[in-house]
């Protein structure tokens, strides 16, 4: 794909590259692997997205490969442990609302189902829009402020309008890639009908 054709946000580092190229906006239908990207999100508020992007492989050990069955156990003598781990982001708030969100997790998993929990929101379909440039991408719809008000009554931390519309954009619940970036048409043939 050319430079120059690419999505503008993803710049030129290699890393958020591959990840515009080979990640972003397609579909994801796994439970577990959505639970990771959102809290990963939440890992993200304040920071930019490749800041995580550059930390994943560390998140991914210290958070034992994103069990939300064994986050959900954990407590104080953890959270202490995660704030020692300079390959993360140390921000309490964050480390013990991806505590509660795996509980959250499970509880959503034992009855609906995470995934269905998400894509129940749009339906069960990606949404693609059909954007000519950045501008007229919004950091929140109406669907992720509904998706969000959702979670938190869960008990999700962590997931206001604009990181649950940054999460949609990543898992593929919304096709963003602009009309003129080759991933828009490639992410779309991925769409479920």
């Amino acid at each position: 794909m050319a430079d120059h054709d690419r999505c503008p946000w993803c710049g030129t580092d290699p890393i958020y590259v591959a990840y515009h190229d080979d990640e972003w906006g397609v579909p994801e239908w796994d439970s577990r692997a959505l639970w990771e990207k959102l809290i990963l999100d939440g890992f993200q508020a304040g920071l930019s997205w490749i800041t995580i992007l550059k930390k994943r492989d560390a998140f991914r050990a210290a958070f034992e490969g994103f069990h939300p069955e064994t986050i959900a156990r954990w407590g104080e003598a953890d959270v202490q442990r995660l704030l020692g781990n300079p390959g993360i982001v140390r921000h309490r708030g964050k480390i013990e609302g991806a505590i509660k969100s795996a509980q959250a997790y499970l509880r959503i998993e034992e009855g609906e189902g995470f995934s269905h929990f998400i894509w129940k929101h749009q339906e069960g379909r990606v949404v693609t829009n059909h954007r000519q440039t950045i501008s007229e991408v919004p950091a929140q719809t109406k669907t992720s402020e509904l998706m969000s008000k959702a979670m938190k009554a869960q008990g999700f931390t962590f997931c206001g309008p604009t990181i649950v519309y940054a999460f949609m954009q990543a898992t593929g619940l919304v096709n963003d890639h602009l009309v003129t970036c080759p991933a828009h048409q490639r992410v779309a043939a991925l769409a479920r009908g």
